[in-house]
Order: structure tokens, then sequence, then C-alpha cells
């Protein structure tokens, strides 16, 4: 995060905060002051700072497969005749769209999606995401086992 993050307003404390509240994001600001050696009212401060600024959300994070979405896959999409940031709009607003990332290589676009099953892929697939205008090709990935899924990217910067 480097230069980027101290133009955006995030210190040593706000990363270790960042950090303790992926380890266990319903921690008390009573416990996080003590962890980072402030008083209560400033972690609430820093903390309510950083969800005002979208620098962090708190979030449940369950596996898909728990509430009944079985199939998951990247989707590498390739763009033609659009800019493929429009493409990458249009994707986002489609609900069983979870991950859109602008790329270089062979596709221009990579989309997630989480689906209940099969049929229902085959729908967002052919229905919504190959009908948005500019999309010339795609590429299924299919999910056979999730090996790891970690959002701990606040020790990392800690």
């Amino acid at each position: 995060m480097g230069d980027e993050s101290r133009a955006r307003g995030l210190d040593n404390t706000d990363r270790s905060l960042i950090a303790l509240l992926q380890q266990d994001g319903r921690a008390s600001f009573t416990a996080l002051a003590k962890a980072v050696g402030l008083s209560e009212g400033a972690v609430r401060q820093r903390v309510q700072r950083l969800l005002r600024d979208d620098l962090m959300q708190i979030v449940a994070v369950t596996d898909p497969a728990n509430v009944d979405l079985t199939r998951q896959a990247m989707v590498g999409i390739s763009v033609d005749g659009a800019d493929p940031r429009a493409v990458a709009e249009k994707l986002s607003e489609l609900p069983n769209v979870h991950y859109v990332v602008l790329c270089a290589g062979r596709y221009d676009l990579l989309a997630e999606l989480v689906c209940r099953d099969d049929d229902h892929m085959l729908e967002v697939l052919g229905e919504e995401i190959r009908k948005i205008p500019g999309v010339s090709g795609t590429e299924l990935f299919v999910y056979l086992k999730l090996a790891k899924q970690n959002y701990a990217w606040g020790r990392l910067t800690a």
C-alpha cells in the first residue's frame, strides 16, 4: 500500500485495526482500544472513519454452498467494439456476479459467478452476460473445490 495508503489517510494504527477486525469483525471498541493502545472513543472514531471513507467494510462471510449457491465459476470475457470499463459496469450490476476485474492478457475482464446450480449458471451466462453489448466471447472456469479464501489483507499491511 505504501504511498497510496498514506495518501488515503491510513497509518499503522488504522492498519492494525483493520487486521484485528479481519480476525474478529465483532470485536468491541474496548478490546480494539486495548490492543492498539488508544482510548475507546479514539478507536470508535477511527473505525467510523474507515467505514465512512470506504476504506473497509465489516461483513459476514460464508461458504456459498452453505446458502444453497452450489455452483461457482470465473468467466474470462473478451470485449470487442466497446469500452471494457462500460462492460465491467454492466457486469457489476448483475446480482450473480460478485467480482469483476479489468485485466491484461487473454481476456479483457474476469467475472466471478455464484449460482444455485448448473442451469442457473447457464441462464446467467447466456441470458445476461453474453447479451451485454461488446461481449464478444466468454470462457467459463468452473470451480471444483474452494482450496483457499482469505480476506486478511490488513495483516499484510500492518
